[in-house]
């Protein structure tokens, strides 16, 4: 134990002198316990510590109070502190630096938001033009993290000072000439919060069309291929181009739905999405212009909570090529939504919607977070977020949630 004495509690905003200590070199293992017990022998507060291990690499700062003498002189006690933290570049092996100021860091910015950024690959280009189009837009990068390294690279950017819907809009469209994907939310303690995953089901969570399938046993697939391809893009009414192909499957039989579900293939990623997000009990339900005896087959194999898919009229173990009910279309969509975020006691706010369709671009403005996957060019175009490469558990990047973390996860259930 030392005996400088206690140290007075610093206020909130401290104004004082201050010392910055900065150790850079090979990472090993007892540098902060060794920097800290030196830092000990001196009558300071520590005020901030930031480190990062890149590759082996270690930079350690610590933003401590200036010392006092032990007279309580107006002198400073630098040459001792200098002294003791310097001695530890030979011992550790690293390089050591000391700078002086006054108060505490630099307060950061109104305006906070955590940038994610997807890209495979990720280029120097794409990083350099997104930085610099934050500079413009007023923010500074006061940290960044690398979030996985593959399927995608992705880093997280916490930026403060720039108004995140000024950078999601600026951002996108750098994103866009540079073939990367980038997410803005507004950092708070919301991005903390409990969340509603709503997900749209054909393309989505799943590849391919169910109709498009369905079609197929009654010969008509590539018919009914070119009128979902125009919905989707939105050139058509979805109601009315549901029930036109709809109705050209009259007559298919019933066990043609078991067939369509015993050959679907999930979107990669989708059920670890859905496994890392439910371990932290996050609500999951999927609204679809598609049909309720598959969706709720497909709710029922994931945990899904909750679901809303159209209904088809069956008679004498057919199909009788019509729609029952009112058709869950754009309006639909986003109409389940908040029925679903009120069911679930959930905040609009918190709630993140998924899909690729114009049909959900109503749920997408809705959600707290709305991302366009793998959509349309229309549809990309309007959403606030996009992702582009075909995996499905990219989305928990964009929460927060590190790819080690997933896998830390995984390993523990299997032990």
């Amino acid at each position: 134990m030392t005996s400088h004495g206690p140290v007075p509690h610093l206020p909130q905003h401290f104004t004082g002198p201050t010392v910055l200590v900065t150790l850079v070199g090979t990472d090993r293992a007892g540098v902060s316990t060794r920097l800290f017990g030196v830092l000990d022998a001196f009558p300071l507060e520590v005020i901030d510590v930031e480190q990062l291990v890149v590759r082996g690499q270690l930079i350690l700062s610590v933003l401590v109070t200036e010392p006092a003498t032990r007279d309580d002189t107006d002198g400073r006690d630098t040459e001792g502190l200098d002294d003791a933290v310097t001695a530890l570049g030979p011992e550790l092996g690293l390089a050591v630096s000391i700078e002086r100021g006054t108060g505490d860091n630099r307060p950061r910015r109104v305006g906070r938001a955590q940038v994610v950024v997807l890209g495979a690959p990720l280029l120097p280009r794409a990083m350099a033009a997104l930085t610099e189009q934050i500079r413009t837009d007023g923010g500074n990068i006061d940290r960044i993290v690398r979030m996985a390294r593959y399927p995608v690279t992705a880093i997280r950017m916490e930026v403060s000072g720039a108004d995140p819907d000024v950078l999601q809009a600026t951002l996108a469209r750098v994103a866009y000439e540079h073939g990367v994907d980038v997410a803005v939310q507004e950092n708070g303690i919301r991005r903390h919060a409990q969340r509603l995953v709503v997900m749209d089901v054909d393309s989505t969570l799943i590849q391919g069309e169910v109709i498009e399938m369905l079609a197929a046993h009654a010969g008509c697939e590539a018919e009914v291929a070119e009128v979902t391809e125009r919905a989707m893009r939105g050139e058509l009414d979805f109601a009315q181009s549901l029930h036109a192909r709809v109705a050209k499957l009259e007559g298919v039989p019933v066990s043609a739905l078991d067939d369509v579900y015993a050959s679907l293939a999930y979107t990669p990623g989708a059920r670890t999405m859905i496994r890392t997000l439910k371990r932290l009990g996050y609500r999951f339900a999927l609204v679809s212009g598609g049909f309720t005896p598959i969706i709720a087959r497909i709710a029922e194999e994931l945990d899904i909570d909750y679901y809303r898919a159209n209904d088809l009229e069956i008679a004498d173990g057919h199909l009788t090529g019509r729609v029952l009910g009112t058709v869950v279309d754009r309006a639909g969509k986003a109409e389940a939504l908040r029925e679903f975020a009120d069911a679930a006691a959930i905040p609009i706010k918190n709630t993140v919607a998924i899909g690729d369709g114009a049909n959900d671009l109503d749920m997408l403005a809705a959600a707290g977070l709305g991302i366009a996957f793998n959509a349309k060019p229309t549809v990309r175009d309007q959403a606030r977020t996009s992702v582009n490469v075909p995996y499905l558990d990219t989305i928990i990047y964009l929460m927060g949630i590190t790819r080690e973390e997933v896998e830390e996860a995984d390993a523990s259930d299997l032990s």
